[in-house]
């Protein structure tokens, strides 16, 4: 066992570890990549303010009995209230939380200028346009995969690329007992989220998703699974189809179709 921590026995370390034939590298972006990449942290930033600036909003709403429900969409609620002259607010507390409205209304023109441009690259990208056929898959997570996910020739196949974006069960297994737990949450962590929202979007609409209807692999889960792990192994299902268009080209068709 090598003891002790310093440059030596890192470096040492590393190539030891650079010599073994199954290791794993993590695949070199280029500086075009990143520059695509940044749309996606920043939007991911500016949502963050937004949530934050909708909290406190609500929570100081609260203290002056005006109750709104959680969530975004409940925001024009909020702004009304403060710019309601007959609201009852103090005006002191109207004249500073006026402040937070304007920053709310600032992030929310910004999101939409980066949603617009989000949209307009994913009109212009080949890659994209083709994993929008995917029902769930929208000009967001078509644009994020394409830019985001390594080369599909990273991985072997595409339960690898699932597996890489954390959405396969962590495994504790031993003494020939498989456990499986909840998800490893590995990988890229916008890809999983966006996968999973957009997979929660099939099972909302899923009366005019044929893939749900009753019959269908996702109407018997739907019957007999918990809803969050129905969506979760929608969003893996995605992922493989995703890895295969990306591997292979085409478009998708649902089963009906290629039946």
């Amino acid at each position: 066992m090598k003891r002790q921590k310093n440059d030596a026995a890192d470096a040492e370390a590393i190539c030891e570890a650079a010599m073994r034939p199954t290791m794993r590298f993590v695949p070199v972006k280029s500086e075009a990549t990143q520059g695509a990449a940044m749309v996606f942290r920043i939007r991911e930033l500016l949502i963050r303010q937004r949530t934050q600036a909708i909290n406190a909003l609500r929570g100081h709403l609260t203290e002056f009995g005006q109750i709104v429900p959680q969530g975004a969409a409940n925001s024009a609620r909020l702004i009304a209230i403060v710019e309601d002259p007959d609201s009852g607010l103090p005006a002191d507390a109207i004249a500073t939380l006026k402040v937070l409205v304007a920053a709310l209304s600032h992030l929310e023109t910004e999101i939409g200028t980066l949603d617009a441009e989000i949209a307009r690259r994913a009109k212009e990208n080949d890659v994209a346009r083709r994993l929008m056929t995917v029902p769930g898959i929208g000009p967001l997570i078509a644009t994020a995969i394409a830019v985001l996910a390594p080369p599909p020739e990273a991985f072997r196949k595409a339960r690898d690329f699932a597996a890489w974006l954390g959405l396969t069960p962590r495994q504790h297994s031993t003494g020939g007992k498989q456990r499986l737990g909840a998800t490893t949450k590995m990988g890229e962590r916008s890809l999983r989220r966006l996968l999973i929202i957009g997979a929660n979007s099939v099972i909302i609409k899923r009366h005019v998703h044929a893939a749900a209807r009753p019959g269908t692999w996702l109407g018997r889960m739907l019957t007999r699974k918990p809803p969050m792990l129905v969506r979760v192994a929608l969003a893996n299902k995605m992922a493989r189809i995703a890895w295969a268009l990306l591997a292979r080209g085409g478009v998708y068709q649902s089963p009906a179709g290629a039946a």
